[in-house]
């Protein structure tokens, strides 16, 4: 199901990598070949072998105070007891919005579709090399550092409040309720205010590189937050069209 390319034993200069990957997969030759490369890279792996085992590590996390966060998800689809489109669904909903991978022999444009609707943030297809699992890793992890870094616990523009750490947004005083794609676009037009965003540049950072989709998602995705944010969407003080250019916030 995947390329057995295990880790060079050559003397190479390694980075000190601290981020911490739940891996969720059944099959335990693949899960173990995965952590075993992954470990080599200097993560931490963390495995889970069905849904239900992986939603009940998470939870534990999200009740403890520690510092010891997973930093990103590596998900399966065909699980056992919770399958991995449910997964990723119940940690949307539930506002967690750490980095999923999800890794599946469903290679149809309709799974990967779905996989990435469902808010996951890249789809990689089995058999897959190990090299490129890692770079995709990386790049997520380095994404979600960046947002991280720059994010604040509250931002406030005018009448929006978001909440950073609840991941949640007031507006006028009054909580809305943001999908996660919704909520992950708000969040990028508010750390860089007044910046002009074009379609492809908002697809890469919210979708991701690989998303198969129509670009024409990202007007409808602003459509939503626009009737959610806008006393007169029609004419909106929040989220401006730049003609011919984009959007900007504010």
């Amino acid at each position: 199901m995947l390329s057995l390319e295990l880790p060079s034993t050559a003397v190479r200069e390694k980075i000190q990598l601290s981020s911490r990957i739940l891996l969720i997969e059944d099959e335990e030759l693949i899960r173990n070949i995965i952590a075993l490369n992954l470990e080599e890279e200097g993560y931490e792996v963390i495995k889970a072998c069905n849904g239900r085992e992986a939603l009940n590590i998470l939870e534990r996390q999200h009740l403890q105070s520690s510092g010891d966060n997973i930093d990103m998800v590596i998900l399966d689809l065909m699980l056992p007891e919770v399958n991995g489109l449910d997964v990723c669904r119940l940690l949307r909903h539930r506002g967690n919005m750490i980095p999923i991978l999800i890794l599946s022999a469903k290679a149809a444009e309709t799974d990967r579709v779905l996989g990435l609707e469902v808010g996951a943030d890249d789809y990689l297809t089995k058999p897959f090399s190990m090299k490129e699992l890692v770079a995709r890793c990386r790049a997520l992890l380095r994404r979600n550092s960046v947002n991280t870094t720059s994010s604040t616990s509250i931002r406030q523009f005018k009448d929006i409040t978001m909440l950073s750490n609840e991941c949640r947004v007031m507006v006028r005083q009054e909580e809305v309720n943001l999908s996660p794609k919704e909520y992950r676009l708000l969040e990028l037009f508010m750390t860089y205010p007044k910046r002009v965003w074009d379609r492809e540049q908002l697809i890469e950072n919210i979708w991701g590189a690989d998303f198969l989709g129509d670009t024409k998602t990202v007007d409808v995705h602003i459509r939503w937050l626009r009737e959610k944010l806008e006393k007169d969407p029609s004419n909106p003080e929040y989220l401006i069209t730049v003609r011919g250019f984009g959007y900007r916030f504010g």
